[in-house]
């Protein structure tokens, strides 16, 4: 069983001016001769963990972390229902990590990223291929519009009755359509008691997809205060009821702008919230990418996907 390295400290950490008044958290942590890695945290609106630091060899790579606007350390804070989301979209945040790239003076790196991570991952990725060394994706997502209607609704089937009360928080002429983005007006309501509903409930959705999972934690998503659960919520809402400004399907329709990039996709089998299908789409249009199915693990892992992880940015340390 591969072990985790040591927990590591930033050796540098700044604020990144992105613009529209954003300013983006960055940290580099590791060594500074290393080789170059990017850590795309999921959500959308998760907020880089620290955790994550701990995937790699610090004396091999050079880590790179930051969080998203509106979240983590980012301001302003989209927990504040007067922070403005128009200038946070899927394509903002591709131009925030080209532009922290060029901030960190970084000619290539790897990304690895999972969950939503993982479509901005391959959204940078496709648009700038020549800036990309190797992709490490641990639970893979496209964001198709087809992935987050199962998501918030088609995977009800399996938790009638956590959807029924997901399904009932919405306003009932509401309730047989867009349900994400019948949060998403819910959770740009300036009322606090109905936002703070509005997200309370949403989370209790979330943890109710992954609960069945051998390695699931109880209330995973709705433990996390309630500043990161409000920017969480209504980040996931803004970008989910766009379809994430992406065409559907873009990204394994050009998959083929990855070619030579070489990938590790790692996906666990009883990952109810994101089917293992989307994974083995993507391998099959990605002839660089090596698919590994973890028979143990849901979306939130194991520790044979830990290790697969671990084993997987070892071996691209030496390249």
């Amino acid at each position: 069983m591969a072990t985790p390295y040591p927990p590591i400290e930033p050796y540098d950490q700044g604020m990144l001016d992105v613009g529209a008044g954003n300013h983006v958290y960055w940290e580099v942590c590791g060594n500074p001769r290393g080789k170059p890695a990017l850590v795309v945290h999921g959500g959308p609106g998760s907020g880089c963990s620290t955790g994550s630091r701990r995937s790699f060899d610090p004396d091999r790579y050079r880590i790179v972390l930051f969080d998203q606007r509106g979240c983590g350390r980012s301001t302003p804070h989209a927990a504040d229902p007067a922070t403005d989301l128009s200038a946070n979209t899927t394509h903002h945040l591709i131009a925030d990590m080209e532009r922290l790239r060029e901030h960190l003076g970084i000619e290539r790196w790897l990304l690895l990223g999972g969950s939503w991570g993982s479509t901005l991952v391959l959204a940078y990725a496709e648009r700038y291929p020549q800036r990309v060394t190797e992709i490490v994706i641990p639970s893979v997502t496209t964001t198709r519009r087809a992935e987050i209607d199962w998501l918030y609704r088609g995977v009800g089937r399996f938790f009638p009755e956590e959807w029924s009360r997901f399904r009932a928080a919405v306003p009932e002429p509401e309730r047989d359509g867009d349900l994400v983005a019948a949060y998403a007006r819910l959770m740009a309501d300036p009322d606090p008691e109905v936002h703070a509903a509005a997200a309370a409930e949403w989370m209790a959705w979330e943890d109710a997809v992954i609960s069945q999972e051998p390695n699931g934690i109880p209330q995973a998503y709705s433990a996390r205060p309630p500043a990161a659960t409000l920017a969480f919520v209504r980040i996931c809402t803004h970008y989910f009821s766009r379809g994430a400004w992406l065409d559907e399907g873009v990204l394994l329709r050009d998959a083929g702008h990855l070619a030579g990039i070489p990938g590790v996709l790692i996906h666990g089998r009883l990952d109810m919230g994101s089917p293992l299908g989307t994974a083995w789409e993507l391998a099959r249009a990605w002839p660089d990418a090596r698919l590994v199915v973890v028979a143990d693990s849901g979306h939130t892992g194991s520790d044979t996907m830990r290790d697969e992880l671990l084993n997987a940015l070892d071996a691209f340390a030496r390249t």
